[in-house]
C-alpha cells in the first residue's frame, strides 16, 4: 500500500510541475464583435471576410477598414523553478556522499539467516561404524 501511495504521489507531483511550467497562446479570430474562430495549437480560422489592403494609383490612397482582427492570448507559465544539480560539488565531494550513502544504507539491511549448504540433502546410510574400522577410540 505504501508503494502504491508513494507511485500516486510522486506522478501527481510530476503532473503539477509540468502543468505549472507550461505556457501556450490561444489564438481567437473577430469578425466585427463576433468571435468567429478559436485555436490553441495554431493560427484561428478565419471567417473570408478580411479586405486586400492593396491601392491601385500612387495618388489616391483611400483604405477602408478592415471589420475582422486577430487576438491572441499568452498563458504564462511559472517560469523561475530552482534546479538543483551536483555542478557545485567538486569530484572528491561526490564521491564522498555516494560512498557515504551506500555505506549508510547497507547498515540498515536485515540480517540474512546462515546459510547452510547442506540443509536440503539427507546424510549417506552408515552401512559400518568408521570409529571401530579405524580403530579409534576417545579416552
Amino acid at each position: 500500500m505504501k508503494k502504491a501511495f508513494q507511485k500516486i504521489a510522486s506522478i501527481t507531483m510530476a503532473l503539477i510541475v509540468v502543468f505549472s511550467t507550461m505556457s501556450f497562446t490561444v489564438s481567437s479570430h473577430f469578425c466585427g464583435d463576433i468571435l468567429v474562430g478559436t485555436s490553441y495549437f495554431g493560427k484561428a480560422k478565419s471567417c473570408g471576410m478580411e479586405m486586400s489592403q492593396e491601392t491601385k494609383s500612387n495618388d489616391c490612397s483611400v483604405m477602408k477598414e478592415n471589420c475582422c482582427h486577430d487576438e491572441a492570448s499568452v498563458i504564462q507559465g511559472q517560469d523561475d523553478l530552482k534546479i538543483t544539480s551536483l555542478d557545485y560539488l567538486s569530484l572528491d565531494q561526490q564521491v564522498f556522499i555516494a560512498s557515504f550513502y551506500y555505506s549508510y544504507i547497507n547498515l540498515f539491511e536485515e540480517l540474512h539467516d546462515k546459510v547452510i549448504p547442506f540443509k536440503n540433502y539427507t546424510p549417506p546410510l552408515v552401512v559400518k561404524d568408521i570409529h571401530v574400522l579405524d580403530e579409534v577410540y576417545l579416552i
